[in-house]
């Protein structure tokens, strides 16, 4: 890594999610097709999940592609489904060597057999390592996980595993795809849009937001190391009030 950021000061965030937006924008605004954004935009990906132990970020989720991307076109979402192809391939041993867990969230149905095979080899090898836990949304979409668990849920009711009044809001997060993960204390988007566009909508609900006007190719990890340290500063009462 090129620099080294500084610590965030005082109680930085231990869960980091960010939805990276504004790679196609990044490319247009050089003359360049949507997808070599999107190139570009992997490779940050890179120096974020580096920056995130001397920041002290224990989770790392990134939003990679959601359920309403493939009302994109055709050639888009292919170009984007090779990049994750090729990505994966490519940085499993790097990931691996530092001590990166990954995991996967979202609805593998609609994922070619080749990229599904390179994401559970990825998940197998690196499902002892603790340095950072790198959380990859593909394929994802809240209400769509919310309604997966719910499938869930309901059908562990109608068989007797579970009863209908023991179902309370500790119940349904056991059944999404992150329930092994803590939920986010910090959700950032990139490139200056101030929407959560349909991620994590559960596991959010007492997030800070950061909405950032940077778009994600140019995000740094000074940056992040910034917006870290500006969570450091603030107040979370969880609905409470301080005496």
């Amino acid at each position: 890594m090129a620099h080294d950021p500084a610590p965030a000061h005082g109680p930085g965030p231990r869960h980091v999610a960010i939805i990276m937006d504004g790679n196609g924008r990044w490319a247009q605004a050089r003359g360049r097709p949507r997808l070599f954004g999107h190139h570009a935009g992997a490779r940050r990906v890179r120096e974020v999940v580096e920056a995130c132990p001397d920041l002290g970020i224990k989770y790392l989720t990134i939003f990679a592609f959601s359920t309403e991307n493939w009302k994109r076109t055709q050639v888009e979402v292919a170009g984007l489904m090779s990049l994750f192809r090729r990505y994966i391939a490519k940085e499993t041993r790097a990931l691996h060597a530092r001590g990166v867990r990954v995991r996967f969230i979202g609805d593998r149905v609609r994922l070619d057999a080749k990229l599904i095979a390179l994401m559970d080899t990825l998940e197998e090898q690196t499902r002892e390592n603790d340095s950072v836990h790198l959380t990859i949304a593909l394929n994802y979409g809240g209400r769509d996980e919310v309604a997966r668990a719910t499938r869930r849920l309901a059908r562990d009711v109608a068989e007797g595993r579970l009863k209908p009044e023991d179902v309370d809001e500790e119940t349904l997060p056991r059944y999404l795809d992150t329930r092994v993960l803590p939920d986010p204390d910090l959700v950032i988007r990139t490139s200056g849009e101030a929407r959560i566009s349909n991620f994590l909508l559960w596991q959010s609900a007492y997030s800070e937001y950061e909405f950032i006007d940077t778009l994600w190719p140019d995000f740094t990890a000074e940056e992040l190391a910034r917006l870290c340290q500006s969570y450091g500063s603030r107040d979370r009462r969880f609905g409470a009030v301080k005496a």
